[in-house]
């Protein structure tokens, strides 16, 4: 999908994003100015591959401290390192700077598992980059929730300050 299908499909589907189109934006750290003027939990997105070759994707909340050499553990993977950019383009749709929750509706065969952040999972608005680092597309708790029941993911909710995974988000 491009970004504007993106963005029609999530109005198909009853998820009521609101894009905000900014300048390109390469890491967490850059554009906090942006980020303040746009209400809603933030998020930072990993695109990793473990060393049996199974791809993840890691969404959390923009300040959230991921420990790389824990997590494994957490989710029950192989040792896990960043995935390439081929890879990457292969399965989400995107480049560099652009890796979001989103890109999962170009993971036509499933192979990414999700692992979202309870931060995330739990605040009322989330912030995504819409398959492209120059804007950022907001939608509520519901809206998300209806985009992974649309593309059927579930994803496995860590707590990142625990370092576990939550059995129930009540």
């Amino acid at each position: 999908m491009t970004p504007d299908e993106l963005l029609a499909f999530l109005e198909e589907i009853g998820a009521e994003p609101q894009n905000h189109e900014h300048p390109a934006v390469f890491r967490v750290e850059e554009g906090e100015e942006i980020k303040a003027r746009i209400p809603g939990a933030h998020t930072k997105n990993l695109f990793l591959k473990d060393a049996k070759d199974q791809l993840w994707l890691i969404s959390a909340e923009g300040h959230a401290v991921i420990d790389l050499k824990r997590l494994h553990h957490v989710i029950g993977s192989a040792r896990l390192s960043f995935g390439n950019e081929a890879l990457m383009a292969q399965t989400l749709g995107v480049s560099p700077g652009s890796v979001t929750a989103f890109g999962l509706v170009n993971d036509r065969e499933r192979r990414v598992r999700f692992v979202l952040d309870r931060t995330l999972a739990e605040a009322p608005r989330v912030n995504f980059h819409p398959l492209t680092n120059t804007a950022t597309t907001t939608v509520t708790r519901d809206g998300f929730r209806r985009f992974l029941t649309a593309i059927g993911v579930q994803p496995l909710v860590v707590d990142f300050e625990a370092m576990a995974v939550v059995e129930d988000l009540g």
